[in-house]
This record gives structure tokens, sequence and C-alpha cells, in this order.
């Protein structure tokens, strides 16, 4: 009779909001998302621990940096994602639950401004 670790080899734990973080940043990176701010929101909001505001080019590369970064995450055992927006491409969220994730048009950026709405003493960080 087999084990049950060999029942179940390709179980994967749970990342953590850091190792999410991380896994995020770098399918952002190879995505060629630009202007990436991640902004830690630990002990601010209850609904998060990070969230990251980036652009992609145009409708196409945002949509394309969204499905990317869901991809990463159902291949590194997170629990798939939420998304929202992807019929338009011009703002998609993606909530990972530790992570929420805004891709923007540049120009969607720009009027709604998240960096601004959740500033405070501490500048947001570039990238990580």
């Amino acid at each position: 009779m087999a084990a049950p670790a060999d029942l179940a080899p390709a179980l994967k734990a749970r990342p953590d909001a850091d190792e999410t973080l991380n896994l995020i940043l770098s399918r952002l990176d190879d995505m060629k998302a630009e202007d990436t701010v991640t902004i830690d929101l630990r002990g601010k909001s209850s609904i998060t621990d990070y969230m990251i505001v980036t652009t992609g080019r145009v409708n196409r590369h945002v949509g394309a940096i969204a499905e990317n970064v869901a991809k990463g995450l159902k291949e590194n055992g997170a629990p798939a994602p939420h998304i929202e927006g992807l019929a338009n491409c011009d703002w998609v969220l993606i909530d990972s639950g530790d992570v929420i994730v805004h891709v923007f048009r540049p120009e969607v950026r720009e009027f709604y401004n998240l960096e601004k709405m959740w500033a405070s003493d501490k500048p947001a960080a570039k990238g990580r």
C-alpha cells in the first residue's frame, strides 16, 4: 500500500505573504510591467498585507500581465486569485488575499492615483 505522501506528491504548501509578493514582483518584471510600486499595508488594513500598483503600455499588455500573474500564483500553490477587469483591461485587479495587484493603462493609473490615496508618512517602495 502506498504511503500518504506518495498519493499526493504534487501538493504544495500555500505561500505566505512575502513569498506571494516576491512571486508577483518577479512575474511583473518578466512581463515588462512599468513603474511598479509596492505599498506595505500591514497594520493599516485588515484586508491585505501588500498592494502593488503597476502599469501596462496598452490594454493587451495589461491583460497579459494579469494572466501571467494569475498563472504564476496557481503554479506555486496559491489559491486561484479573484480577478476583475479583464474584459476591458483598462484597470485589472488581482486579489490573491495577502497581496492585491492593480494593473493599469497609463492614463487610468494617472486618473485614479492610488499611490497618493494610500500614501503615508513613509514613501511607497519602488518594486520592493
